[in-house]
């Protein structure tokens, strides 16, 4: 029986001819990553066991997002650590405030991953790189600790579940609804500690961005890895990124995948997916009506240049309700300098929108677009669990960016083709 993409990366990482579901390897690691919430108490971790070196200091990246420029004194306090940590090691990726952008979309963004790489991140949408064919997952502090230490991890290997893409994306139809319709599918733990693999010419219609947006939220599925195969798209996006070797896998033709889904692309509706699951997913026309206080367009998940051009398009030449505020976040400094050239900064701005430096805030209820009790909000990020934005009474409906930009017009969810 052959292997899946992800398991020929995990056997290559292990030095090992070939892996099976289920076996424990000990991997290479090609990128070791932290950000200002999870390094500190990795760095903890790191002097707790003695250490005193990294494997590799061009392996290591550390972001400072979450909570950047610091909102309080714990925050900053938690930066500091970072800082001085990096100092000391001499961390060659080290992004603070005016370099820094929101990880998963700065990664990339930096040529730090690559096909064929294995990637830890201490933070659970480390799964993101998958679209780069890259074997990348989120864990805890310690491993990250032990990661940056040793340069190496303890994996079980994962089965995998097959997932077919047929047919293109329709108008106002992106990632996001294809992602959030895959996990109404088949639930928040459908593809428990399982890879979702990709494949088919619907796959290979998509764009990057939206291959990242799909790979970031496999997680939110219960994934450990999400992945798309390597194609032209896939060299397009590295060319002038990454100039060191990479390698390229392809499932072998009798991988053994633990289920098969077939999803047909053009016939996807925009979707939502209501409080408090992902899984809780309606399309659009089903949810519509509900009245909202706020509009969050950017994050990790959609906060890349395609995002921001498809709210704008929507936001362009209307105003946003009255009631509604809206915030719109680029999610690195390069795409909020090419948001600006395209002017759609200023699209933002004259439709009423407020437009912040990127930063992880109010996706994780920490700073720049905390709800209030019994608030609403239609946010483009990737999760809607119980007070992940504010108090357990405020509420989260996860949408793409041009389902939010209709709602920050209209005051209520709302279908992007109606307006």
């Amino acid at each position: 029986m052959g292997m899946t993409m992800t398991q020929k990366i995990l056997a290559r990482a292990a030095g090992l001819d070939r892996v099976e579901a289920g076996q424990l390897i000990e991997g290479k690691l090609d990128l070791v990553l932290g950000n200002d919430i999870t390094t500190p108490v990795a760095v903890t971790q790191f002097d707790k066991a003695g250490l005193s070196s990294v494997f590799d200091r061009d392996k290591i990246a550390i972001v400072l997002d979450h909570s950047t420029p610091c909102k309080d004194i714990k925050s900053a306090q938690l930066c500091a650590v970072c800082r001085d940590f990096a100092r000391t090691h001499a961390i060659t990726h080290f992004y603070d405030v005016g370099q820094m952008g929101i990880e998963h979309a700065l990664l990339p963004e930096k040529g730090l991953a690559a096909p064929g790489e294995v990637i830890i991140g201490a933070d659970s949408h480390t799964c993101t790189y998958g679209a780069l064919g890259a074997f990348s997952t989120g864990v805890g502090s310690t491993d990250m600790a032990a990661g940056m230490a040793t340069g190496s991890a303890w994996f079980k290997v994962p089965s995998g579940i097959k997932v077919e893409l047929r047919g293109s994306l329709g108008r106002f139809v992106s990632g996001k609804d294809v992602i959030l319709h895959l996990i109404g599918m088949i639930g928040v733990d459908g593809a428990l500690y399982q890879s979702l693999e990709f494949t088919g010419e619907g796959a290979a219609s998509l764009e990057m961005d939206d291959r990242f947006t799909i790979c970031n939220m496999a997680i939110e599925a219960g994934a450990k890895n999400g992945i798309f195969p390597v194609d032209d798209k896939t060299r397009a996006y590295l060319e002038g990124r990454t100039d060191r070797p990479w390698q390229a896998f392809e499932a072998d033709p009798d991988a053994d995948y633990a289920q098969e889904i077939v999803i047909d692309l053009s016939a996807l509706r925009p979707t939502v997916a209501l409080p408090h699951l992902p899984s809780n997913t309606k399309t659009v026309d089903e949810a519509a009506g509900m009245p909202i206080q706020q509009v969050v367009i950017g994050s990790c998940t959609n906060g890349r240049l395609k995002d921001l051009r498809e709210a704008a398009a929507i936001l362009k030449g209307r105003k946003v309700a009255d009631g509604v505020r809206c915030i719109v976040i680029p999610a690195t400094q390069q795409i909020y300098l090419d948001a600006m050239a395209e002017g759609l900064v200023a699209d933002f701005i004259q439709a009423g929108a407020v437009v912040s430096t990127p930063t992880c805030g109010p996706c994780l209820g920490g700073h720049m677009g905390v709800l209030s009790d019994g608030e609403w909000a239609v946010s483009t990020t990737n999760r809607n669990f119980v007070g992940r934005m504010g108090p357990i009474s405020s509420m989260i409906v996860l949408a793409s960016p041009a389902v939010a930009a209709a709602c920050a017009v209209t005051g209520v969810v709302t279908d992007p083709a109606s307006l």
